[in-house]
């Protein structure tokens, strides 16, 4: 009986270890594709081409990633909310979505290092009168429900009282809402913002003032038991900015010389 127990505890630890070198950055790897979740109605971070083909920042961001892999990237277009329930549900690999860090999210999903950070600002129509941030005091304004400037404009709204927030879906579905009058405003990342405008597609959209919601840091998301993959990320990451791929992204999809810093003053991570 003695025998039984040891042959049995033996047998326990053997598979343990098996499930502990199980590695999802293995699974990638073997597989020759890497799945990104992809926002593609988010310019100039993911969008599309004319010709349909999937093309920005974070799109970009995901070839390299591949490439450093040695597999083959596949874009999987993703809307904001379904960032999260595409990894979870195997959808996906990794997300690489512009989604920000929260402490919320942790629980859920693996972040990488911040690799790229956005501050907001107000977009609103050219009849609104709103130039300023508190001018949405008592209006009616919306966003992508769940994202980063969605939480900070509702609870904003919430402590003025009085106007309305209206969630949304995606980020087109605000962008139209806006246009055609549902709304009077929303609070977007600078660079979309700069980027719609730019398009024409709603020509009586305009930037108006920054929104001091402070710097939105988003980082690439795996699942969070995944070890070896996020360790893999923050590499990728770190080797991205230092050898000047990151700065060369910033430049292609946004301009200008100086991408934005990375790191939070004072705190390690």
């Amino acid at each position: 009986m003695k025998h039984t127990y040891v042959l049995a505890a033996a047998l326990g630890l053997s598979l343990a270890a098996g499930a502990a070198q199980a590695d999802k950055l293995d699974d990638i790897i073997s597989s020759g594709v890497l799945r990104c979740a992809v926002t593609l109605d988010f310019p100039p971070m993911g969008s599309r081409d004319d010709n349909n083909a999937p093309i920005g920042f974070d799109v970009d961001y995901c070839n390299d990633l591949a490439e450093a892999l040695g597999v083959r990237a596949e874009i999987v277009d993703t809307p904001f909310p379904d960032r999260i329930p595409a990894l979870v549900s195997g959808r996906a690999d990794i997300g690489v979505a512009s989604t920000s860090d929260t402490l919320e999210r942790a629980k859920t999903v693996g972040f990488s290092i911040p690799y790229f950070a956005f501050t907001n600002v107000v977009l609103t129509r050219d009849d609104t009168g709103i130039e300023a941030f508190e001018d949405l005091q008592g209006r009616n304004v919306g966003s992508v429900a769940g994202v980063f400037e969605a939480l900070a404009l509702e609870e904003q709204m919430d402590e003025w009282g009085g106007g309305t927030f209206r969630p949304y879906q995606s980020q087109a579905d605000v962008f139209l809402a806006l246009s055609q009058g549902q709304i009077e405003a929303t609070v977007v990342t600078s660079t979309v913002a700069s980027a719609i405008v730019e398009s024409g597609n709603f020509p009586n959209l305009v930037i108006g003032s920054e929104a001091p919601f402070g710097i939105d840091y988003v980082g690439i998301i795996a699942m969070r038991q995944e070890y070896g993959l996020i360790n893999y990320l923050n590499l990728f990451v770190n080797q991205q900015v230092r050898t000047g791929r990151y700065a060369e992204l910033y430049e292609k999809w946004l301009g200008g010389a100086t991408p934005p810093d990375l790191t939070v003053r004072g705190v390690y991570y």
